[in-house]
């Protein structure tokens, strides 16, 4: 019976080494391709994009002078704007000539002809016939055709005047990445890739923990004190979970306009999944960022964080060995007994679990009260906003290692009495 207990914790601690190796290679890679999904969604390249604008500008404006024509009342009005138009032509044209035609004799008698043969008045008489002509012109569909075609000719001239000097260097190594030629087919490989592993990454790390339980179950069943081999099987599951814990994300903060539309000249102008704030961290990731920072203060949070998550307890698992095994009389230095029976109480592992929690839940409150506040439903304007701070596997990886570290403790100080 015990050598099938042996077989079968040493079993659960293999398939452990595999499903950590799978949680770290999943979660590294989901991580990456979560930061590529929201710099592909990012405000940066939608609501406040000069060409997304323009490519939705366009669609309006080409949709407007395609439906350009004239009605009965436009044509009127139009006719009354020719008709001043032309006689402001004709009084143009006259005064021209007349200083054209002053201060000379030859000039004199060539204005004196202007004025015999060419009545002014009969000639502004014709106007509204001119007017008409123009505007039975205009109203043909050649013409039409040929207006339409100068305008949006001239709006494709203005369209190209205005450029955006925004650079596009991180959306080109995206789009090389998933092998994509647009933004939208690089978002759906994207987002298929992303569902498929986080749903891999959580069972995985789900029966990572469910399998540590049961390994320090099998043990706890026992009254009986921890022979090396089981003790040895216990540590290793012990730095499996703090390793997968420590590398992989433990917290998302995600902030987006899930949706804003408006109405433009009766067109709808429409943005999705506007990202406005997105990071994905382990805590390795974390305290390389704080100890690269060039602030002293920034550096000194970097060590504590890396102290009190890994060296902190891997200083414990080295003292639960030394005391196990008696090492240079381990058993009787107080600090080796104070690591291993009495710094549950201490340790700062625990503290970082509850900070992780407490930011999770203060993240998630100032994010969702602020984008409440953006949030806004009318006829003129909708903004529908989304909150997607989220726990990650790390988390709950971590969180494990505290609490069966803790049963560690409890089983090497039942071996004491023993």
């Amino acid at each position: 019976m015990k050598q099938l207990n042996l077989f079968l914790s040493l079993a659960i601690v293999l398939v452990s080494v595999f499903l950590c190796c799978q949680v770290i290679s999943n979660s590294i890679s989901n991580q990456q391709n979560n930061n590529d999904y929201a710099e592909l969604n990012h405000i940066r390249y939608g609501l406040l994009s000069v060409e997304e604008w323009k490519r939705q500008i366009s669609v309006i404006l080409y949709g407007e002078i395609n439906k350009l024509d004239l009605s009965k009342k436009n044509e009127r009005d139009l006719k009354r704007h020719i008709e001043v138009m032309l006689n402001n032509l004709i009084d143009n044209v006259d005064k021209k000539i007349r200083e054209g035609n002053s201060g000379t004799a030859e000039g004199w008698i060539k204005q004196a002809f202007v004025n015999i043969f060419i009545s002014l008045e009969d000639i502004k008489k014709g106007i509204p016939e001119y007017a008409d002509t123009i505007i039975n012109e205009m109203t043909k569909s050649k013409t039409k055709g040929q207006i339409k075609a100068a305008l949006n000719k001239q709006l494709k001239e203005y369209f190209k005047q205005t450029v955006s000097t925004q650079g596009t260097v991180k959306i080109s190594r995206i789009l090389r990445k998933t092998g994509s030629k647009d933004i939208e087919s690089a978002k759906l490989k994207l987002d298929q890739a992303i569902s498929a592993r986080h749903s891999r990454i959580f069972n995985q790390a789900l029966l990572l923990i469910f399998l540590s339980v049961i390994l320090f179950a099998l043990s706890g069943f026992s009254k009986q004190p921890l022979v090396p081999s089981r003790y040895l099987l216990l540590v290793a599951s012990l730095l499996i979970l703090l390793f997968s814990g420590v590398t992989t994300p433990m917290i998302d903060i995600e902030a987006k306009i899930s949706q804003i539309s408006f109405t433009l000249m009766g067109y709808p102008v429409h943005f999705e999944n506007q990202v406005l704030y997105f990071q994905s961290k382990s805590i390795l990731d974390v305290f390389w960022i704080m100890i690269t920072h060039e602030a002293l203060q920034m550096k000194l949070v970097g060590v504590l964080i890396i102290t009190f998550s890994i060296f902190f307890p891997l200083l414990k698992i080295a003292s639960s060995l030394a005391y196990y095994y008696n090492y240079h009389r381990a058993r009787e230095n107080p600090v080796i007994r104070f690591f291993v029976l009495k710094s549950g109480k201490w340790s700062m592992a625990d503290v970082m679990v509850v900070a992780m929690f407490m930011a999770y839940i203060g993240f998630s409150g100032i994010i969702a009260s602020q984008l409440g506040a953006l949030s806004s439903t009318g006829k003129e304007l909708a903004i529908l906003t989304t909150n997607g701070t989220a726990l990650q596997p790390g988390f709950y990886l971590f969180l494990t290692y505290v609490l069966l570290a803790l049963f560690l403790a409890g089983y090497l100080a039942r071996n004491s009495k023993a």
